[in-house]
């Protein structure tokens, strides 16, 4: 049986350790996204550059999905710090490392469109059809977006303060479940924000990085569903 570092003393530097490793990718990644940016668009990339609108596709689905996504970043790396599981802190390590990739490259876009890093108004408002893409949601649905009560204060997947708390406090079996369940919803609500972007975005570094992102979850769904029915656990309802 594998050892448990379940002293402070153990413990302690192994947090620090992912917390270090996390610090370094994200700084790598944001450097690199914003480096590579400006040096493929060349010294006129802000006169060349063409620039989507504040209430566009392009700008709501970098704003909202830098959110979403550093919410995946938040539990991915309480995994990698915390369980003892080699294929669930394998997991939690590709998709902490994958997603913060995108969030540095989100960021050099809204630095290089001169946009604000957060949202100024509800989340998904640019899922809808009169947004300044001029594009329809070419069969992306919204239901699951929208609260018919009012704006949307949160998005779809994404795990409660509760959620993440009880994340935080398990440990063992139960802390790689209730990621695996967490992750899992996470992916799922958060599919139809990039297929939208994917259909709907004006800019082709958008399309691109959103038809990746579809791709890429579709995949680690499946794997996170079937390592949920090996550990003999159901998926989460959407929330």
């Amino acid at each position: 049986m594998d050892s448990q570092p379940d002293t402070d003393r153990s413990s302690k530097p192994s947090q620090r350790t992912a917390l270090l490793i996390i610090g370094l990718i994200g700084a790598i990644a944001i450097g690199f996204a914003l480096g590579a940016f400006t040096n493929l668009l060349g010294p006129d990339a802000k006169s060349s550059l063409t620039v989507p609108a504040s209430d566009s596709v392009d700008v709501g689905f970098a704003q909202d999905m830098l959110v979403h996504h550093g919410q995946a970043v938040e539990m991915a790396s309480t995994a990698l710090t915390k369980s003892t599981d080699n294929e669930v802190r394998t997991v939690a390590y590709d998709i902490l490392t994958t997603q913060q990739n995108q969030i540095g490259q989100m960021q050099a876009w809204l630095t290089m469109w001169d946009e604000p890093i957060s949202t100024v108004g509800p989340y998904m408002e640019w899922m809808t059809s009169d947004s300044s893409s001029g594009h329809d949601s070419h069969g992306a649905s919204t239901t699951m977006t929208m609260d018919p009560s009012g704006p949307a204060t949160t998005m779809p997947g994404m795990a409660s303060s509760a959620d993440l708390a009880a994340l935080n406090a398990a440990s063992g079996p139960e802390l790689d479940t209730l990621f695996l369940q967490l992750m899992l919803r996470h992916h799922q609500g958060g599919l139809p924000m990039m297929e939208y972007a994917a259909a709907n975005a004006t800019t082709d570094p958008v399309k691109a990085l959103s038809t990746t992102m579809v791709n890429t979850q579709e995949s680690e769904s499946t794997l996170l569903t079937s390592m949920l029915a090996a550990r003999g656990a159901a998926p989460l309802p959407m929330n």
